[in-house]
């Protein structure tokens, strides 16, 4: 396989990603692949993008505006809308990008962007295969959840300092950690120390622009993101699920529910015993796992003409 750097623009706003293409001359079907909290596209995702192109099947890895190599404003800004326009807009860059079959595009998730692709399945007939990986599906409830009463009441006193800060000054703004070693005494966005491990670890490693922040309106948007109100539109979509077993910080109990929402039959739900949401991650056993999976139904439903 090669790889490209490639750029496309979405509302004006340069993105920049990685362009991974099999070695053959024959126009292949392509993926789209983004990240979830705070990615960048070295993180996790260049192992899904190789798998997807050793089955002969290219795919497009990318920044989101405001993260990573990707220009736009304000940094480490995460709107779910404008992220999912981002996925829109590299599908419309691969349907003219040479090589690449425009009547054979997928999309991949994970985490927060698993639910993208789902609501991608939902609104953009030129998805032809979804794969939703450990997803963000109801923002509020998972929130609530996670942060706990007490924890919930902290989360709600920032954002409304920040709306405050917002309307009184445009320009100013308040940050959160994406994730804490310490979650009793340092507010973030996903209370979870391992999370915190784990990306600094991956930061030192493979991803150095990958930043522990996001602005503080970025969780105020997850509170109104639910993947619920799109699902039961996934008519005739091929749409993978994999969930790790047990999942408690993205709830796997909530991912099956909305699982079982999806009405077309061509849907497969893969549950990954003796693994976290996390690990899927960390752990490079437990990723060639769910790549191989991926791999499966991308070749299933777009490589076969």
């Amino acid at each position: 396989m090669r790889r490209e750097d490639v750029e496309f623009t979405s509302e004006g706003t340069t993105v920049r990603g990685w362009l991974y293409r099999p070695d053959t001359e024959e126009d292949v079907p392509a993926v789209v692949l983004a990240g979830g909290w705070c990615y960048v596209r070295e993180l996790v995702m260049p192992y899904y993008a190789e798998a997807f192109a050793s089955a002969g099947i290219a795919a497009l890895v990318f920044d989101y505006r405001n993260l990573g190599v990707s220009d736009g404003e304000p940094r480490q800004h995460l709107d779910p809308k404008a992220q999912i326009l981002d996925y829109r807009n590299a599908l419309s860059f691969l349907e003219e990008a040479s090589g690449i079959d425009s009547n054979r595009l997928g999309a991949w998730g994970i985490s927060y962007s698993g639910g993208h692709v789902m609501v991608l399945a939902a609104t953009d007939p030129r998805v032809r295969a979804i794969v939703s990986q450990i997803p963000v599906v109801d923002g509020y409830r998972n929130m609530r959840r996670i942060h706990g009463t007490m924890g919930y009441r902290r989360l709600w006193d920032a954002i409304l300092e920040d709306r405050r800060l917002r309307y009184a000054d445009p320009s100013q703004r308040l940050y959160i950690a994406h994730a804490s070693e310490d979650p009793e005494n340092e507010l973030s966005s996903w209370p979870f120390p391992e999370t915190k491990r784990t990306f600094a670890a991956l930061q030192a490693t493979e991803a150095p622009l990958y930043q522990n922040s996001s602005t503080m309106e970025s969780v105020d948007l997850l509170l109104d993101y639910d993947v619920n109100f799109f699902a039961p539109r996934i008519l005739d979509t091929p749409s993978m699920m994999i969930v790790a077993e047990g999942d408690d910080l993205t709830l796997w109990d909530l991912e099956i529910e909305t699982f079982n929402r999806i009405p077309t039959t061509k849907k497969e739900l893969v549950v990954l015993p003796h693994t976290s949401h996390m690990t899927l991650y960390s752990d490079k056993s437990k990723l060639a796992v769910a790549a191989e999976h991926a791999a499966r139904w991308f070749t299933e439903h777009l490589l076969a003409k």
